[in-house]
């Protein structure tokens, strides 16, 4: 068989060897579903006929990216995946949704051919925004190609990746809407009828709507959106959920649910089966194709978290010891730093470029800073796809917003082993007057969870710059979070910077800041300027006082082990909530080394604050010096 261009016209041959290949992985579908008993029918057979044409005709010469937003579709890729003899169908409908199995119910980054996994819905398809800005970067000159659901798109985010991808003109993304006007539990015209043609015709897409199971007429709408050089194209496809099993597709056609998501019982499974089952004649066919696909995708890698990235970490800033601050400027400074000298680093953000101080890459090098508007969910799903096709994306907002609104998003590219740097600013009550809503206490605890995912924390603008440095060169997804207020550069006992030049930051590291004999205070963050001042009170007082520097709440050194062991008294200081936050965590590691301190004493925010100056809020949760120094006396005296 010839392959056509896109630029041809399908014959009849093509279109008979279409039909032919639909035919087959509904079959792969029906039995996949069958073996397990669980999944979604409904969709996977009104996409499938655009899906054997896309990845027949154009993924099976280009290998280009393709990102499946409705995951739940999962059966579909596979069964096209299998045809094409990039993994094994045996093992697709053997294994489908078993324990073990890669093939998972959604579709996931493990399958060859699955180029991020998703399931939330409105995900995927920001991440595949995500690689055609990337492609676009590189001007490679690729096209990127997503599937989402008509009912997935009521989802905000779908709408926050409309105008992004609109305003940076990505014509290289082209997105096919299964259009089967159903969604879970009933059609979209009773649970929330939109008019997507209208809306991205508003948004300044390309909109072209067609017939989702006409090939000829799909092929030609590809090809009008392989034509556009200056704003992506959106294919609406009309199709029928169910469509190719007439008892499905008759439920389809009256807009009903029934088989989005149930399988066919084995029985029916089986008369389905023997209706679809292939001539001989159709069996060549499809192993002759076969022999024209020029290119199959790799296996998914998966670096070691934590494992070296080759860039350019640049030379450590060193502030001054009378040199007042905020961690964020630091950032600011690494991160511009880190761009001049590596390509592959960007900057993004939400509309905050002054106040996360990425406004340093903005004015030196646009290219490298991307604005994503107040759409923090796209901005992170954005930066996961970025991360997966070569960049190193550094997001930015408040911690507040990263961690709560875009924490859905954060999640999937932590299941995706994700490379996103995520830097929080204005986190705790560090940001003052603005309120209890901007004030994220919780936010770190937010990250604990998420197993691919290290949250760190800087104690001052030295140690900031090292962290920022550090993250560039260290593969996984980081969540940086930082205060607002501008904090003292922490010293030695000679008075020179307690970070020099040549420090080296090490995911996890603590230090001792200042030892002592009695009781042990660890503090992580703004909090650690508190605690050295309360180191010093407690010294006119007579008591020695161990002030520890923490780095992050998930992970701890021998550092703290040894202290506790010498003193046996700990207290924790945090501008954070306790619960979620180095209090517990701490906690719950020396429990499990089995160095338990025989006094316990948490300092931390456990009620919301209101309006004013850090200083007024960390007094009047008690994280400040005067509430350290009264809890070491209070400990000692138990």
């Amino acid at each position: 068989m010839i392959i056509p261009s896109i630029k041809d016209n399908l014959t009849k041959d093509h279109v008979h060897f279409l039909d032919t290949f639909s035919q087959s992985c509904r079959h792969s579908i029906i039995s996949m579903l069958k073996q397990s008993q669980s999944g979604h029918p409904g969709g996977s057979l009104s996409c499938i006929d655009y899906l054997s044409l896309l990845y027949c005709f154009i993924l099976s010469q280009t290998n280009e990216k393709i990102v499946i937003s409705n995951g739940h579709i999962s059966p579909a890729v596979y069964a096209v995946l299998s045809e094409l003899g990039f993994v094994s169908k045996k093992n697709v409908i053997d294994t489908f949704r078993k324990h073990g199995s890669i093939f998972e119910g959604h579709v996931s980054r493990h399958v060859p051919g699955v180029w991020y996994g998703t399931g939330p819905l409105g995900t995927g398809v920001s991440a595949a925004s995500g690689f055609a800005l990337g492609e676009k970067l590189k001007q490679s000159g690729e096209t990127v190609y997503a599937l989402i659901g008509d009912g997935e798109s009521q989802e905000g985010q779908v709408y926050e990746m409309m105008n992004f991808s609109k305003k940076y003109n990505l014509s290289n993304l082209v997105v096919f809407m299964d259009y089967n006007q159903v969604q879970l539990t009933d059609s979209l015209k009773k649970i929330m009828p939109v008019d997507f043609s209208s809306v991205f015709k508003a948004g300044g897409w390309h909109v072209i709507e067609t017939d989702g199971h006409d090939v000829r007429a799909l092929w030609k709408a590809l090809r009008q959106a392989h034509k556009q050089t200056k704003r992506p194209t959106i294919i609406l496809g009309h199709t029928i959920m169910g469509k190719g099993i007439p008892v499905m597709e008759k439920t389809g056609k009256k807009y009903q649910a029934d088989w989005h998501g149930k399988a066919p019982s084995p029985e029916l499974a089986d008369t389905i089966l023997s209706a679809l089952t292939l001539t001989k004649e159709q069996q060549i066919l499809l192993d002759s194709f076969r022999a024209c696909i020029t290119t199959k995708p790799e296996k998914p890698q998966f670096p070691t978290l934590l494992s070296s990235v080759r860039v350019k970490q640049g030379v450590p800033r060193v502030y001054k010891v009378d040199e007042l601050t905020d961690c964020r400027s630091a950032y600011g400074h690494a991160l511009l730093d880190l761009a001049k000298k590596n390509t592959s680093v960007v900057a993004l953000t939400a509309d905050l470029s002054g106040s996360v101080k990425t406004a340093g890459v903005k004015k030196a090098l646009p290219n490298q800073h991307i604005e994503c508007g107040v759409a923090e969910q796209q901005m992170v799903s954005l930066s996961g796809g970025l991360s997966l096709d070569g960049f190193i994306p550094y997001c930015s907002t408040f911690g507040a917003f990263m961690t709560s609104r875009a924490k859905d998003q954060a999640r999937v590219n932590d299941l995706n082993m994700c490379n996103v740097k995520m830097v929080a600013t204005h986190c705790g009550l560090s940001v003052g007057k603005d309120g209890p809503t901007h004030q994220a206490i919780d936010d770190a605890g937010s990250m604990l969870g998420l197993f691919n995912t290290m949250p760190i924390e800087p104690a001052d603008p030295n140690h900031c710059d090292r962290m920022i440095r550090y993250i560039a060169s260290h593969y996984g997804n980081f969540y940086v979070r930082m205060g607002r207020h501008k904090i003292p550069v922490l010293t030695k006992v000679n008075g020179t910077p307690f970070f020099p030049k040549d420090y080296t930051y090490v995911y996890g590291k603590m230090e001792t800041l200042r030892k002592g004999t009695d009781v042990t205070i660890v503090a992580i963050g703004a909090t650690v300027i508190e605690a050295y001042r309360a180191w010093a009170e407690l010294k006119k007082k007579k008591i020695s006082a161990d002030i520890i520097i923490a780095s992050s709440i998930k992970k701890f050194d021998q550092i703290v082990l040894r202290s506790i062991k010498k003193t046996q008294k700990l207290i924790t200081v945090e501008d954070h909530n306790t619960f979620s936050g180095l209090g517990g965590q701490l906690a719950r590691h020396l429990q499990q080394k089995g160095v338990p301190p025989q006094s316990h004493i948490m300092l931390g925010v456990d009620s919301y604050q209101l309006s004013g100056t850090a200083a007024n809020l960390y007094r009047a949760a008690g994280i400040d010096t005067t509430a350290i120094t009264r809890a070491a006396i209070r400990i000692l005296n138990k």
